[in-house]
């Protein structure tokens, strides 16, 4: 009997919506993506047609055009991309920007930004790491300074996904460099606005080819007062905070379902495989592997679709969301690893999504807060 890992929280509206995305993914993304993985970055085009197909923030209200779904929406475009692979349509940071304006934005914030982005005119992205500060947030040291009725930002930010194209970045500076985390605001760039905003060169990454990360440069850049997000000053680390259990679930869903992807990919190559006159899939030592990494893969599955639920209905709390995170992707990195041991040679090379899955696994336990990060987290909730 097959493994069931239709997620608990499914229903007929939700399975078909997952059909609609599965189409899309194979019919659009998958060449979009291998295009994008030889460029670095996907064609700006693809996210019009992404948003004209509804794929983008499903769980913004339609008052600002959105699907008005909530996060099992988003989950299903998660799954979907990560079950494959085809990663360089980041929708996860995109999403997480789009909520920062619906949590914290002021009514105008949202109005103006919120149905570009659900159309795809604007991509969004997040800058918060620099050279010298990571999972550290306060110890940033982008500035911005109060001149009259506007903003003057100076710094810089790195490893930023999305930064090639991004038409909206959340830029997390210091306002007040004598207040700790109260001295900490976040700033809402319109990038073809802003003058004295430069990006980088893309940054050469070891995975997710196809995913633009670069530098992000501000130099003097003049911002009106209203940039502010939510127009008050000091709440930017607050706002931050409050939004990473939905930054870190999604991790936790993409990683589920890459491993879901690469243990399908790996049953379907084991037993066509011929190794010593019999199927791959026949030795016990095979039997063994896969039994291992079905029982990680359910587990995963259980685990995620409880904070999905919890997520959509508004009560996971941020030391449950980072369990999520720090098992998935820990998971993941373990399930991946034996999944391509499987593949033997053809494994290592780039003719098998199963190499692709194993270099785009390991940001995983990188990014959204590391994994040493999140035990941090955990442990000051017990």
């Amino acid at each position: 009997m097959p493994i069931d890992l239709r997620p608990t929280w499914a229903n007929e509206e939700l399975d078909a919506w997952r059909e609609s995305v599965a189409r899309f993914v194979e019919d659009e993304v998958a060449p979009a993506d291998a295009k994008a993985r030889e460029q670095g970055h996907l064609d700006p085009s693809f996210w019009r047609r992404a948003g004209e197909l509804g794929m983008l923030c499903t769980d913004i209200p339609d008052t600002f055009g959105g699907a008005g779904g909530d996060f099992r929406h988003e989950a299903v475009v998660h799954e979907e991309l990560a079950r494959r692979s085809l990663l360089s349509l980041n929708t996860g940071v995109h999403s997480i920007a789009a909520h920062y304006f619906l949590n914290h934005g002021t009514p105008q914030q949202q109005e103006d930004f919120l149905p570009r982005m659900v159309t795809g005119e604007l991509v969004g992205a997040l800058a918060m790491t620099e050279p010298g500060a990571g999972s550290d947030v306060q110890a940033i040291r982008t500035r911005a300074q109060r001149h009259g009725d506007q903003w003057v930002l100076n710094g810089s930010k790195t490893f930023i996904s999305n930064g090639l194209l991004a038409g909206v970045i959340m830029v997390l500076a210091k306002t007040d460099p004598n207040a700790g985390a109260k001295g900490i605001s976040i700033f809402v760039v319109e990038t073809a606005k802003a003058p004295g905003f430069r990006v980088g060169k893309l940054i050469d990454k070891i995975g997710l080819k196809g995913q633009d990360t670069t530098e992000l440069f501000f130099d003097e850049m003049r911002l009106p007062a209203n940039a502010l997000l939510g127009e008050i000053e000091g709440r930017g680390f607050a706002q931050a905070m409050g939004d990473l259990p939905y930054e870190r679930t999604i991790i936790g869903v993409s990683s589920v379902a890459a491993m879901e992807g690469a243990l399908a990919a790996t049953l379907t190559y084991v037993r066509e495989r011929q190794v010593f006159g019999q199927r791959l899939a026949d030795l016990q030592n095979t039997k063994f592997k896969l039994a291992e990494i079905a029982t990680q893969v359910k587990v995963a599955r259980v685990f995620i679709d409880d904070c999905i639920k919890r997520l959509a209905a508004g009560t996971l709390d941020t030391a449950t969301a980072s369990m999520a995170k720090l098992w998935c992707s820990e998971a993941q990195a373990r399930v991946v690893d034996e999944c391509l041991q499987l593949f033997g040679g053809y494994g290592y090379t780039t003719e098998y999504m199963i190499s692709r899955m194993y270099t785009d696994a390991r940001i995983q336990r990188i990014y959204g807060g590391t994994n040493e990060i999140m035990k941090e987290v955990i442990s000051r909730a017990l």
